[in-house]
Protein backbone atom coordinates (compact mmCIF):
# COMPACT_ATOMS: atom_id res chain seq x y z
CA UNK A 1 0.00 0.00 0.00
CA UNK A 2 1.45 3.56 -0.99
CA UNK A 3 1.01 6.78 1.01
CA UNK A 4 1.90 10.38 0.07
CA UNK A 5 4.19 11.91 2.02
CA UNK A 6 3.46 15.79 2.41
CA UNK A 7 6.49 16.81 3.86
CA UNK A 8 8.69 15.06 0.78
CA UNK A 9 6.43 15.42 -1.44
CA UNK A 10 6.89 11.60 -2.74
CA UNK A 11 4.88 8.47 -2.52
CA UNK A 12 6.08 5.87 -0.22
CA UNK A 13 5.30 2.10 0.61
CA UNK A 14 3.38 1.29 4.06
CA UNK A 15 5.60 -1.80 4.32
CA UNK A 16 5.03 -2.45 8.35
CA UNK A 17 1.96 -2.12 10.75
CA UNK A 18 3.32 -2.39 14.00
CA UNK A 19 0.89 -3.86 16.71
CA UNK A 20 0.79 -4.03 20.47
CA UNK A 21 3.53 -7.03 21.20
CA UNK A 22 2.05 -8.08 24.87
CA UNK A 23 3.96 -10.73 26.38
CA UNK A 24 4.03 -12.29 29.88
CA UNK A 25 7.62 -11.60 30.54
CA UNK A 26 9.45 -8.36 30.20
CA UNK A 27 12.16 -7.48 27.75
CA UNK A 28 14.93 -5.96 29.77
CA UNK A 29 17.56 -5.75 26.30
CA UNK A 30 19.76 -7.50 29.00
CA UNK A 31 22.48 -7.44 26.08
CA UNK A 32 22.37 -4.15 25.95
CA UNK A 33 22.04 -3.16 29.51
CA UNK A 34 23.92 -5.71 31.62
CA UNK A 35 23.43 -4.03 35.20
CA UNK A 36 26.84 -5.51 36.29
CA UNK A 37 28.66 -3.34 34.04
CA UNK A 38 28.30 -0.50 31.58
CA UNK A 39 25.34 -0.23 29.17
CA UNK A 40 26.68 -1.27 25.32
CA UNK A 41 25.45 1.04 22.31
CA UNK A 42 25.07 -1.67 19.93
CA UNK A 43 25.27 -0.61 15.82
CA UNK A 44 22.70 -1.71 12.91
CA UNK A 45 24.32 0.74 10.51
CA UNK A 46 20.42 1.77 9.34
CA UNK A 47 20.68 5.64 8.95
CA UNK A 48 18.01 8.04 9.31
CA UNK A 49 17.69 11.26 7.16
CA UNK A 50 18.20 14.51 8.94
CA UNK A 51 14.65 16.47 9.22
CA UNK A 52 15.06 19.68 11.23
CA UNK A 53 11.35 21.42 11.45
CA UNK A 54 10.51 24.38 10.39
CA UNK A 55 10.15 25.60 13.66
CA UNK A 56 11.93 24.41 17.08
CA UNK A 57 11.67 25.48 20.23
CA UNK A 58 12.43 24.55 23.79
CA UNK A 59 9.74 23.65 27.21
CA UNK A 60 10.71 24.08 30.65
CA UNK A 61 10.67 21.56 33.56
CA UNK A 62 12.63 24.26 35.83
CA UNK A 63 9.45 24.19 38.31
CA UNK A 64 8.85 20.06 37.85
CA UNK A 65 11.97 17.54 36.95
CA UNK A 66 14.10 20.59 38.00
CA UNK A 67 12.36 20.35 41.66
CA UNK A 68 13.36 16.76 42.12
CA UNK A 69 16.97 17.34 42.73
CA UNK A 70 16.96 20.18 45.29
CA UNK A 71 14.87 21.55 48.25
CA UNK A 72 11.77 23.01 46.54
CA UNK A 73 11.66 26.64 45.58
CA UNK A 74 9.76 29.42 46.97
CA UNK A 75 6.80 30.83 45.53
CA UNK A 76 8.28 34.34 45.39
CA UNK A 77 11.67 32.10 43.81
CA UNK A 78 9.38 30.56 41.32
CA UNK A 79 7.84 33.69 40.06
CA UNK A 80 10.94 35.42 39.15
CA UNK A 81 12.47 32.59 37.32
CA UNK A 82 9.42 32.60 35.28
CA UNK A 83 10.15 35.95 34.58
CA UNK A 84 13.45 35.57 33.33
CA UNK A 85 12.18 32.36 31.24
CA UNK A 86 10.15 34.45 29.63
CA UNK A 87 12.69 37.70 29.00
CA UNK A 88 15.08 35.03 28.01
CA UNK A 89 12.69 32.93 25.28
CA UNK A 90 11.86 36.52 23.76
CA UNK A 91 8.25 37.38 22.68
CA UNK A 92 8.13 35.16 19.70
CA UNK A 93 7.91 32.48 22.57
CA UNK A 94 11.42 30.17 22.25
CA UNK A 95 10.96 28.91 25.05
CA UNK A 96 7.54 27.98 24.87
CA UNK A 97 6.07 26.20 27.51
CA UNK A 98 6.74 25.88 31.60
CA UNK A 99 5.22 23.03 33.36
CA UNK A 100 4.36 22.81 37.11
CA UNK A 101 3.70 20.30 39.72
CA UNK A 102 0.41 20.73 41.00
CA UNK A 103 -0.03 18.31 44.28
CA UNK A 104 1.32 21.15 47.00
CA UNK A 105 -0.63 24.27 48.12
CA UNK A 106 3.04 26.21 47.52
CA UNK A 107 2.69 24.68 44.10
CA UNK A 108 -0.51 25.59 43.20
CA UNK A 109 0.18 29.11 44.21
CA UNK A 110 2.97 29.50 42.50
CA UNK A 111 0.85 28.57 39.30
CA UNK A 112 -1.81 30.98 39.91
CA UNK A 113 0.71 33.74 40.25
CA UNK A 114 2.54 33.38 37.55
CA UNK A 115 -0.84 32.82 35.26
CA UNK A 116 -1.73 36.03 36.67
CA UNK A 117 1.39 37.66 34.41
CA UNK A 118 -0.61 37.03 31.77
CA UNK A 119 2.40 35.76 29.68
CA UNK A 120 1.83 34.34 25.92
CA UNK A 121 4.98 32.82 26.43
CA UNK A 122 6.01 30.57 28.13
CA UNK A 123 2.64 29.11 28.81
CA UNK A 124 1.81 27.42 31.98
CA UNK A 125 1.27 23.46 31.98
CA UNK A 126 0.86 20.78 34.55
CA UNK A 127 2.11 17.15 34.90
CA UNK A 128 0.16 14.72 36.49
CA UNK A 129 0.55 10.92 36.71
CA UNK A 130 -1.85 8.26 34.60
CA UNK A 131 -4.72 8.60 37.11
CA UNK A 132 -7.84 10.36 37.08
CA UNK A 133 -8.17 11.46 39.96
CA UNK A 134 -4.87 13.64 39.74
CA UNK A 135 -6.58 15.07 36.43
CA UNK A 136 -9.19 16.93 38.98
CA UNK A 137 -6.07 19.29 39.62
CA UNK A 138 -5.39 20.59 35.91
CA UNK A 139 -9.32 21.45 35.55
CA UNK A 140 -9.34 23.37 39.01
CA UNK A 141 -6.02 25.04 38.05
CA UNK A 142 -7.39 25.97 34.41
CA UNK A 143 -4.43 24.78 32.36
CA UNK A 144 -4.88 24.09 29.02
CA UNK A 145 -2.39 21.12 28.81
CA UNK A 146 -1.25 18.81 31.12
CA UNK A 147 1.82 16.11 30.92
CA UNK A 148 1.01 12.66 31.69
CA UNK A 149 2.84 10.13 32.65
CA UNK A 150 2.79 7.22 30.63
CA UNK A 151 6.27 4.83 31.31
CA UNK A 152 7.27 2.91 27.74
CA UNK A 153 10.02 0.66 28.72
CA UNK A 154 8.94 -3.00 30.67
CA UNK A 155 11.31 -1.77 33.19
CA UNK A 156 8.70 0.41 34.40
CA UNK A 157 5.80 -1.40 32.82
CA UNK A 158 6.52 -4.53 34.29
CA UNK A 159 8.71 -3.84 37.44
CA UNK A 160 7.70 -0.57 38.76
CA UNK A 161 3.47 -1.21 37.65
CA UNK A 162 3.36 -4.54 38.00
CA UNK A 163 1.54 -4.50 34.16
CA UNK A 164 1.25 -5.69 30.98
CA UNK A 165 1.83 -3.59 28.17
CA UNK A 166 -1.87 -3.96 27.46
CA UNK A 167 -2.90 -3.25 30.81
CA UNK A 168 -0.76 -0.38 30.70
CA UNK A 169 -1.69 0.87 27.40
CA UNK A 170 -5.15 0.49 28.24
CA UNK A 171 -4.53 2.68 31.56
CA UNK A 172 -2.78 5.21 29.78
CA UNK A 173 -5.66 5.41 26.68
CA UNK A 174 -8.52 6.11 29.53
CA UNK A 175 -6.73 9.30 31.31
CA UNK A 176 -5.67 10.47 27.39
CA UNK A 177 -9.69 10.03 26.46
CA UNK A 178 -10.70 11.61 29.81
CA UNK A 179 -8.67 14.97 28.81
CA UNK A 180 -9.74 15.05 25.16
CA UNK A 181 -13.40 14.83 27.24
CA UNK A 182 -12.44 18.01 28.96
CA UNK A 183 -10.95 19.96 25.71
CA UNK A 184 -7.75 20.09 27.71
CA UNK A 185 -4.16 18.99 25.57
CA UNK A 186 -2.79 15.61 26.74
CA UNK A 187 1.21 15.21 26.35
CA UNK A 188 2.30 11.46 27.06
CA UNK A 189 5.74 11.54 28.92
CA UNK A 190 6.89 8.17 27.41
CA UNK A 191 9.35 7.52 30.49
CA UNK A 192 12.81 5.35 29.77
CA UNK A 193 11.95 5.63 26.02
CA UNK A 194 15.60 4.33 25.65
CA UNK A 195 15.50 1.13 27.25
CA UNK A 196 11.68 0.21 25.59
CA UNK A 197 10.75 -2.10 23.04
CA UNK A 198 10.13 0.53 20.37
CA UNK A 199 8.62 -1.16 17.72
CA UNK A 200 6.28 -3.84 20.08
CA UNK A 201 5.35 -0.90 22.18
CA UNK A 202 6.30 2.21 21.57
CA UNK A 203 5.22 2.84 17.68
CA UNK A 204 1.74 1.09 18.34
CA UNK A 205 0.60 3.39 21.51
CA UNK A 206 2.05 6.43 19.64
CA UNK A 207 -0.23 5.26 16.75
CA UNK A 208 -3.31 4.61 18.86
CA UNK A 209 -2.66 8.41 19.91
CA UNK A 210 -2.18 9.89 16.91
CA UNK A 211 -5.58 7.89 15.72
CA UNK A 212 -7.07 9.38 18.78
CA UNK A 213 -5.76 12.37 18.02
CA UNK A 214 -7.11 12.84 14.99
CA UNK A 215 -10.61 12.05 15.67
CA UNK A 216 -10.97 14.26 18.85
CA UNK A 217 -8.98 17.54 16.49
CA UNK A 218 -7.47 17.82 19.42
CA UNK A 219 -3.50 17.59 19.47
CA UNK A 220 -1.80 14.75 21.37
CA UNK A 221 1.60 15.57 21.41
CA UNK A 222 4.37 12.83 23.30
CA UNK A 223 7.09 13.69 24.95
CA UNK A 224 10.11 11.45 23.99
CA UNK A 225 12.24 10.89 27.70
CA UNK A 226 15.24 9.40 28.16
CA UNK A 227 14.99 9.35 31.75
CA UNK A 228 18.58 7.31 32.14
CA UNK A 229 20.31 9.29 29.87
CA UNK A 230 20.94 6.28 27.53
CA UNK A 231 20.42 7.72 24.38
CA UNK A 232 23.30 8.06 21.69
CA UNK A 233 23.26 9.92 18.50
CA UNK A 234 25.57 8.28 16.74
CA UNK A 235 25.24 7.56 13.19
CA UNK A 236 24.32 3.94 12.69
CA UNK A 237 23.59 3.40 16.28
CA UNK A 238 20.72 0.60 17.07
CA UNK A 239 17.20 1.11 19.15
CA UNK A 240 16.22 1.21 21.61
CA UNK A 241 19.64 4.00 22.40
CA UNK A 242 19.22 5.47 18.79
CA UNK A 243 18.37 9.08 19.13
CA UNK A 244 17.84 9.38 15.38
CA UNK A 245 16.17 6.42 15.07
CA UNK A 246 13.64 7.43 17.71
CA UNK A 247 12.43 10.47 16.29
CA UNK A 248 12.73 8.84 13.05
CA UNK A 249 10.63 6.36 13.86
CA UNK A 250 7.73 8.05 15.65
CA UNK A 251 7.71 10.62 12.62
CA UNK A 252 8.01 7.68 9.89
CA UNK A 253 6.00 4.95 11.22
CA UNK A 254 3.95 6.42 13.78
CA UNK A 255 2.54 9.47 12.23
CA UNK A 256 3.38 11.68 14.79
CA UNK A 257 4.01 15.52 13.49
CA UNK A 258 7.20 17.05 14.44
CA UNK A 259 5.11 19.91 16.51
CA UNK A 260 3.49 17.51 18.88
CA UNK A 261 6.71 15.54 19.54
CA UNK A 262 9.53 16.73 22.21
CA UNK A 263 12.63 15.61 23.75
CA UNK A 264 13.40 15.27 27.35
CA UNK A 265 17.18 14.11 28.06
CA UNK A 266 19.14 13.60 30.76
CA UNK A 267 23.13 13.81 31.21
CA UNK A 268 24.14 10.24 33.25
CA UNK A 269 26.65 9.50 29.93
CA UNK A 270 27.44 13.66 29.72
CA UNK A 271 25.09 13.10 26.41
CA UNK A 272 22.46 15.35 26.99
CA UNK A 273 23.03 19.03 24.89
CA UNK A 274 24.34 16.90 21.61
CA UNK A 275 21.05 13.86 21.86
CA UNK A 276 18.81 17.33 22.33
CA UNK A 277 20.51 18.58 19.41
CA UNK A 278 20.35 15.66 17.41
CA UNK A 279 16.70 15.22 18.45
CA UNK A 280 16.00 18.82 16.35
CA UNK A 281 18.05 17.88 13.37
CA UNK A 282 16.02 14.66 13.03
CA UNK A 283 12.87 16.10 13.48
CA UNK A 284 11.34 16.96 16.71
CA UNK A 285 10.34 20.35 17.21
CA UNK A 286 10.80 20.63 20.79
CA UNK A 287 13.62 20.26 23.71
CA UNK A 288 12.32 19.79 26.87
CA UNK A 289 15.05 21.25 29.40
CA UNK A 290 15.83 23.14 32.83
CA UNK A 291 18.07 26.16 34.14
CA UNK A 292 21.75 25.28 34.65
CA UNK A 293 21.03 21.86 33.31
CA UNK A 294 19.11 20.93 37.44
CA UNK A 295 17.43 18.17 37.55
CA UNK A 296 17.14 14.33 38.80
CA UNK A 297 20.80 12.98 39.70
CA UNK A 298 22.85 14.61 37.06
CA UNK A 299 20.22 16.65 35.56
CA UNK A 300 18.25 17.73 32.36
CA UNK A 301 19.55 19.25 29.18
CA UNK A 302 20.79 23.18 30.15
CA UNK A 303 18.28 25.59 28.60
CA UNK A 304 20.96 28.52 28.66
CA UNK A 305 22.85 25.82 26.43
CA UNK A 306 19.75 25.10 24.23
CA UNK A 307 19.54 28.71 23.69
CA UNK A 308 23.37 28.42 22.10
CA UNK A 309 22.48 25.66 20.05
CA UNK A 310 19.16 27.04 18.98
CA UNK A 311 21.50 30.58 17.45
CA UNK A 312 24.23 28.48 16.18
CA UNK A 313 22.04 26.59 13.85
CA UNK A 314 19.62 29.12 13.13
CA UNK A 315 21.62 32.44 13.23
CA UNK A 316 20.81 35.43 15.33
CA UNK A 317 17.16 35.95 16.54
CA UNK A 318 16.41 39.29 17.84
CA UNK A 319 14.22 38.22 20.09
CA UNK A 320 16.36 36.31 22.51
CA UNK A 321 18.85 38.27 25.10
CA UNK A 322 21.65 36.31 26.20
CA UNK A 323 22.57 38.71 28.56
CA UNK A 324 19.53 36.93 30.75
CA UNK A 325 21.66 34.18 31.19
CA UNK A 326 23.84 35.56 32.91
CA UNK A 327 21.48 37.79 35.51
CA UNK A 328 19.73 33.70 35.87
CA UNK A 329 23.21 32.72 36.97
CA UNK A 330 23.39 35.51 39.63
CA UNK A 331 19.77 34.71 40.92
CA UNK A 332 20.73 31.44 41.67
CA UNK A 333 24.05 32.07 43.63
CA UNK A 334 22.70 35.13 45.29
CA UNK A 335 18.57 34.61 45.77
CA UNK A 336 17.92 31.05 45.67
CA UNK A 337 21.86 29.87 46.98
CA UNK A 338 22.99 27.29 44.94
CA UNK A 339 26.78 27.05 44.32
CA UNK A 340 27.32 26.85 40.04
CA UNK A 341 29.99 24.65 39.81
CA UNK A 342 32.79 27.50 38.91
CA UNK A 343 33.75 26.15 35.04
CA UNK A 344 29.87 25.06 34.39
CA UNK A 345 29.35 26.67 30.69
CA UNK A 346 27.77 30.14 30.25
CA UNK A 347 26.92 30.54 33.80
CA UNK A 348 29.72 29.51 35.91
CA UNK A 349 31.80 32.44 38.09
CA UNK A 350 35.24 31.18 35.87
CA UNK A 351 33.82 30.05 32.95
CA UNK A 352 35.74 32.44 30.61
CA UNK A 353 39.15 32.79 32.92
CA UNK A 354 42.03 31.48 32.02
CA UNK A 355 44.89 30.75 34.22
CA UNK A 356 47.68 29.38 31.91
CA UNK A 357 50.23 32.38 31.59
CA UNK A 358 51.09 31.75 27.58
CA UNK A 359 46.69 32.02 27.17
CA UNK A 360 46.76 35.46 28.87
CA UNK A 361 49.36 36.65 26.56
CA UNK A 362 47.49 35.38 23.66
CA UNK A 363 44.26 37.50 25.30
CA UNK A 364 46.39 40.59 25.40
CA UNK A 365 47.18 40.53 21.65
CA UNK A 366 43.50 39.58 20.99
CA UNK A 367 40.99 38.28 22.97
CA UNK A 368 39.62 36.09 19.80
CA UNK A 369 42.42 33.54 20.24
CA UNK A 370 41.43 32.57 24.12
CA UNK A 371 37.28 33.56 24.06
CA UNK A 372 34.79 31.42 22.62
CA UNK A 373 32.96 34.43 21.61
CA UNK A 374 32.46 38.34 22.33
CA UNK A 375 31.15 37.09 26.27
CA UNK A 376 31.35 40.90 26.84
CA UNK A 377 28.41 41.51 24.50
CA UNK A 378 26.29 38.22 24.23
CA UNK A 379 26.96 37.53 28.52
CA UNK A 380 27.90 40.70 30.21
CA UNK A 381 30.74 39.09 31.32
CA UNK A 382 34.32 40.22 29.90
CA UNK A 383 36.71 37.42 29.97
CA UNK A 384 39.03 37.42 32.67
CA UNK A 385 41.91 35.54 34.43
CA UNK A 386 42.44 33.99 37.60
CA UNK A 387 46.15 34.87 39.19
CA UNK A 388 48.38 31.91 39.84
CA UNK A 389 52.05 30.73 39.73
CA UNK A 390 50.88 29.89 36.13
CA UNK A 391 50.01 32.85 35.00
CA UNK A 392 53.52 35.08 34.25
CA UNK A 393 53.37 38.43 33.78
CA UNK A 394 51.12 38.16 31.01
CA UNK A 395 48.30 36.95 33.33
CA UNK A 396 48.92 39.80 35.71
CA UNK A 397 49.28 42.31 33.23
CA UNK A 398 45.66 41.37 31.88
CA UNK A 399 44.03 40.80 35.28
CA UNK A 400 44.80 44.62 35.92
CA UNK A 401 43.63 45.72 32.25
CA UNK A 402 40.54 43.65 33.04
CA UNK A 403 39.68 44.61 36.49
CA UNK A 404 40.60 48.06 36.15
CA UNK A 405 38.91 48.25 33.32
CA UNK A 406 41.92 50.08 31.01
CA UNK A 407 41.63 50.09 27.13
CA UNK A 408 44.12 51.65 24.47
CA UNK A 409 47.12 53.43 25.33
CA UNK A 410 46.15 52.87 29.27
CA UNK A 411 46.24 49.32 29.14
CA UNK A 412 49.47 47.92 31.23
CA UNK A 413 51.91 45.74 29.43
CA UNK A 414 53.30 42.76 30.98
CA UNK A 415 57.06 44.41 30.92
CA UNK A 416 55.99 47.11 33.22
CA UNK A 417 58.26 47.22 36.36
CA UNK A 418 54.83 46.99 38.55
CA UNK A 419 53.92 43.68 36.68
CA UNK A 420 57.06 42.53 37.29
CA UNK A 421 57.23 43.15 41.14
CA UNK A 422 53.97 41.42 41.61
CA UNK A 423 54.94 38.52 39.64
CA UNK A 424 57.69 38.47 42.16
CA UNK A 425 55.83 38.50 44.86
CA UNK A 426 53.70 35.75 43.54
CA UNK A 427 56.10 33.75 42.88
CA UNK A 428 57.73 33.98 46.34
CA UNK A 429 54.03 32.95 47.81
CA UNK A 430 53.93 29.48 45.76
CA UNK A 431 57.11 29.03 46.55
CA UNK A 432 56.18 29.47 50.07
CA UNK A 433 53.66 26.29 49.51
CA UNK A 434 50.58 28.13 48.30
CA UNK A 435 48.85 26.17 46.80
CA UNK A 436 44.99 28.64 45.87
CA UNK A 437 44.60 31.63 43.53
CA UNK A 438 45.59 35.15 44.31
CA UNK A 439 42.33 36.44 45.20
CA UNK A 440 40.86 39.80 43.64
CA UNK A 441 41.31 41.69 47.39
CA UNK A 442 44.98 40.90 47.37
CA UNK A 443 45.67 41.78 43.81
CA UNK A 444 43.60 44.87 44.40
CA UNK A 445 46.00 45.72 47.38
CA UNK A 446 49.25 45.11 45.30
CA UNK A 447 48.46 46.99 42.25
CA UNK A 448 47.68 50.17 44.59
CA UNK A 449 51.34 49.68 46.36
CA UNK A 450 53.47 49.30 42.74
CA UNK A 451 50.55 51.64 40.51
CA UNK A 452 50.29 54.51 42.84
CA UNK A 453 50.85 57.11 40.22
CA UNK A 454 48.89 55.23 37.55
CA UNK A 455 45.75 54.11 38.80
CA UNK A 456 43.26 56.15 40.81
CA UNK A 457 40.84 53.76 41.60
CA UNK A 458 38.67 52.37 44.74
CA UNK A 459 37.77 49.83 43.03
CA UNK A 460 37.61 46.99 45.47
Amino acid sequence: MLRFNKQHNTLEPEEYIFQLQDSEEPNLFRDVFPYDSIPKIPFNYRLNPMNMPEEIWVTDTTFRDGQQSRPPYTVKQIVDIYDFIHRLGGKAGFIRQCEFFLYSQRDQEAVRKCLEKGYKYPEVTGWIRAAKNDFKLVKEMGLKETGILCSASDYHIYLKLNKTRRQALDMYLDIVKAALDEGIIPRCHFEDITRADFYGFVVPFAKELMRLSKESQIPIKIRACDTMGLGVSYPGAALPRSVPGIIYGLTHYAGVPSEYLEWHGHNDFYLAVSNATSAWLYGCSGINGTLLGLGERTGNTPIEALVIEYLALRGNDDQIDTTVITEIGDYYRNEVGYAIPPTQPFVGSEFNITRAGIHSDGILKSEEIYNIFDTKKLLKRSIGVSVTDKSGSAGIAHWINTFFELEGDKQIPKNHEGVIKIKEWVDRQYDEGRIVSISDEEMVELVRLYFKDIIQSDKS
